[in-house]
């Protein structure tokens, strides 16, 4: 029988504050014309002072454990996709953990910037696929706000800040599910 990875829920998490490009273009030599133009973008979401990315993280978390009906103890695997932590250790995964009250099972991060959701999810596959966790919870999250060249608008413009979660299992081939081989 092969075994495939499946997603059994999903949950995201946006700060409140909404930052368009009329707003940037306050501060930024730009215009809502000019990046529109170029990468469709019309607004972003930027954490508020005090908001952590392991608070955006355990949200996107709380909210995908809820979409697939499960609990912090079903899940024996955290890994945060993040270039932008809370503190360089513990890793933001152990304090997601901890906000969860979760007191089992494996955390760590993945700092792979653009990439590192797929990375978390291929290396919670691989956990999954070896039977080292039965359930993984991946997480990216990025207060990329904070660490943005405000004066390059080639590249500020671009980013803002949130979270994003799956909560992956093993089901045979047979099952219905989202995933991947």
């Amino acid at each position: 029988m092969t075994m495939r990875s499946v997603v059994k829920g999903v949950g995201s998490y946006l700060p409140a504050r909404v930052v368009s490009n009329e707003e940037l273009s306050k501060t930024v030599d730009t215009s809502d014309e000019w990046i529109r133009q170029r990468v469709g973008i019309r607004q972003r979401h930027f954490a508020a002072e005090g908001e952590l990315t392991s608070d955006m993280a355990t949200e996107a978390a709380r909210r995908a454990l809820q979409n697939a009906g499960l609990t912090p103890a079903d899940i024996d695997l955290i890994v945060v996709a993040t270039t932008t932590p809370d503190l360089t250790f513990p890793a933001t995964a152990a304090i997601v953990q901890r906000k969860l009250d979760m007191h089992h099972g494996a955390a760590f991060d993945i700092q792979a910037v653009c990439s590192g959701f797929v990375f978390a999810s291929v290396t919670a596959d691989s956990y999954l696929k070896n039977g080292i966790a039965r359930r993984a919870l991946v997480i990216g999250a990025e207060t990329t706000s904070r660490i943005l060249d405000w004066s390059d608008r080639t590249t500020c413009v671009l980013f803002g800040d949130g979270a994003g979660a799956a909560i992956y299992e093993l089901a045979d081939d047979n099952e219905r599910g989202w995933g991947y081989k």
